[in-house]
């Protein structure tokens, strides 16, 4: 797309395809949504958006989904990727920043469909973000976090090199929750599987660069 490259960005590494979504992505993205991302007992997610009727859920999905593109500023970003593994949308990557030309740090959030978790895409989608970060657009940090019940997200953030940023406090489900936070440097990250970025140069203008 001539006047909205971002549409083109895809990042692909030996099992997984990352692109900003299209509608039929995001149809997608909301059956794996509806199927399931974590155990019901309990709540991994800072923004419970899970706890809705399964009736509300696929279209809060869409919805927040296509807010997050409407919402792109050079100043404040978010790139929401979609995540497709054999021809399958199985869950979403982002990667975020703010005044990013002057910060040079970076966020990531994501979530993978209950049927699709424990083979390692976990941290083969998050490597993508992290690669095109550090080498594509030249990121200097990586923050995240989870909550201390997550091992999964804080096992990926582990075997990718960040280290401990303290903690905060959070409520989750009307009970106190521990957040831990994680920061990854430039200097500390090597990639754990091959990633390449595709049609990353024209977008480097909306990124706040070039």
């Amino acid at each position: 797309m001539r006047h909205w490259p971002v549409l083109n960005l895809r990042l692909t590494t030996p099992r997984l395809e990352l692109r900003l979504p299209s509608l039929d992505d995001l149809d997608e993205l909301a059956e794996r949504a509806l199927e399931g991302v974590h155990d019901p007992d309990v709540m991994p997610f800072g923004v419970p958006w899970t706890d809705v009727p399964a009736a509300e859920l696929p279209g809060n999905v869409v919805r927040y989904q296509l807010g997050i593109m409407s919402r792109w500023q050079r100043e404040q970003w978010c790139c929401n990727f979609v995540v497709v593994h054999e021809g399958r949308v199985v869950g979403t990557q982002d990667l975020s920043a703010h005044s990013f030309r002057v910060t040079r740090e970076v966020h990531t959030g994501s979530w993978l469909g209950r049927a699709h978790q424990g083979k390692g895409l976990g941290t083969e989608m998050r490597a993508a973000v992290l690669h095109l970060a550090f080498t594509g657009l030249a990121a200097e940090t990586a923050v995240s976090e989870a909550f201390l019940d997550n091992p999964a997200s804080l096992g990926v953030s582990r075997k990718l090199g960040y280290r401990p940023d303290g903690l905060s406090v959070d409520e989750a489900r009307g009970r106190r929750a521990v957040q831990q936070r994680l920061r990854l440097d430039r200097a500390d990250f090597t990639d754990p599987v091959p990633v390449r970025i595709h049609g990353l140069e024209p977008c480097l203008p909306h990124f706040g660069l070039g």
